[in-house]
């Protein structure tokens, strides 16, 4: 294709277009009523949540804090793709300027990481809290939540600002057609015009070592925490570990399942119908912020309690 070279002086215009298909229009204004209503549920919840947490001394501890963290992080990631994903869908505008598209890009790609990091934190809280009751308390203080936390988004930061300053560098072709309806990676470096297999292996080394980590600690946490829990003698005590553990599985599966389907995607399955592999893309940054809020909400008694409480003083 012919060259354009999106420099600092040029940065140029790129055209964001879910499914790449123009013969999908009167779908598409439909499709963005059940997102934009979760959207809505994704504010409310996770703001209700923010505000609980704050309010409530009794709530400052590590379990609540890290669900702080996650609420936070949900808040950014829809934010950081429906608004303008509504935009595309009611109103056709899906042009979107260079630096804004790898603005989007970091933020979608760095809060999913941190998202990732916050359920390995939760999945270690868990374990030192039915492991370790008795020190659990003093391994996971309140500096140790904060460096935690801080690492998490640390981390979210130095791995995705690379593969924005590696797409920064590159010459792209006149088709500046993104066939998604957000800046993803892989979708914004099929634009490019260069050799680009030092950026999908970038990508890559990015979504493993994240996920691949991440995944690791948690599936070695509940393993041991499976273990204790089936130790118990008290089934009412052996029932609401379970009950908790579930709680967090659920919410984990929401995430990583749409997520590591995605990434693969992108790279092996040419095959999977354009429309499924967006779909699946779009829901796995709005299903978790949706869901987290009502799971936790509904099953955390202390939590539910809360909520109930300041309801009630609202008047609703």
């Amino acid at each position: 294709g012919e060259r354009v070279n999106i420099s600092a002086s040029h940065p140029g215009q790129l055209l964001l277009h879910p499914g790449g298909c123009p013969t999908l229009e009167k779908e598409q204004f439909w499709i963005a009523f059940p997102f934009c209503i979760m959207y809505v549920i994704a504010v409310l919840g996770n703001i209700i949540l923010l505000i609980v947490i704050k309010t409530e001394s009794s709530l400052h501890e590590p379990m609540y804090l890290f669900l702080a963290m996650l609420a936070f992080t949900d808040l950014v990631l829809s934010t950081s793709m429906l608004p303008k994903m509504l935009a595309i869908f009611w109103r056709g505008s899906g042009e979107i300027g260079f630096i804004s598209c790898l603005v989007q890009l970091f933020f979608v790609h760095n809060f999913t990481a941190v998202e990732s990091g916050v359920l390995m934190a939760m999945a270690l809280d868990r374990y030192f809290a039915i492991c370790h009751p008795l020190r659990h308390s003093s391994i996971l203080s309140m500096p140790v939540v904060a460096a935690l936390g801080s690492l998490v988004l640390l981390r979210g930061v130095l791995m995705v600002s690379p593969a924005c300053f590696l797409l920064r560098r590159k010459d792209f072709c006149h088709h500046r057609v993104i066939s998604h309806s957000y800046c993803e990676h892989m979708a914004v470096v099929k634009l490019v015009c260069e050799d680009t297999r030092v950026n999908a292996a970038y990508g890559l080394f990015v979504a493993f070592a994240v996920i691949g980590f991440d995944l690791t600690v948690i599936a070695v946490s509940y393993t041991m925490i499976l273990r204790v829990v089936l130790k118990l003698s008290a089934s009412d005590t052996q029932l609401k570990a379970f009950n908790t553990c579930v709680s967090h599985i659920f919410v984990m599966l929401t995430f990583y399942v749409p997520a590591i389907f995605t990434s693969l995607t992108h790279r092996f399955g040419h095959s999977i119908p354009q429309q499924i592999h967006i779909l699946v893309a779009n829901l796995y940054l709005l299903l978790p912020p949706t869901l987290n809020p009502i799971i936790y909400g509904v099953r955390t008694k202390q939590l539910r309690d809360k909520i109930a409480v300041l309801l009630q003083q609202k008047g609703i």
